[in-house]
């Protein structure tokens, strides 16, 4: 079942940070999912190393979802820089 909530949270969280970063058009499901999960785990251990704050990825919570999102802007700006040469 932890699977299943991770799917869901890191599809939303995925297509929260594409809609943040204006790359809505270019992502389907499938990489809003995987934008998602990757960037949730970023954002654990960004939040964790720095802050003291994270959340499970297999439980639904507020500060997790939050998190989840915050790494997933920080992926699409990374890639976006690796992809253009500047952040959009």
């Amino acid at each position: 079942m932890g699977w299943i909530i991770a799917l869901i949270v890191g599809g939303v969280a995925g297509w929260l940070a594409s809609m943040v970063m204006n790359r809505d058009a270019s992502m389907g499901i499938f990489w809003n999912i995987i934008v998602g999960l990757i960037g949730s785990l970023i954002g654990n251990w960004v939040g964790n190393a720095f802050f003291g704050v994270g959340g499970p990825i297999g439980e639904f919570s507020l500060t997790g979802f939050i998190v989840a999102i915050v790494g997933a802007v920080i992926l699409l700006a990374i890639a976006n820089l690796v992809q253009r040469g500047r952040v959009r």
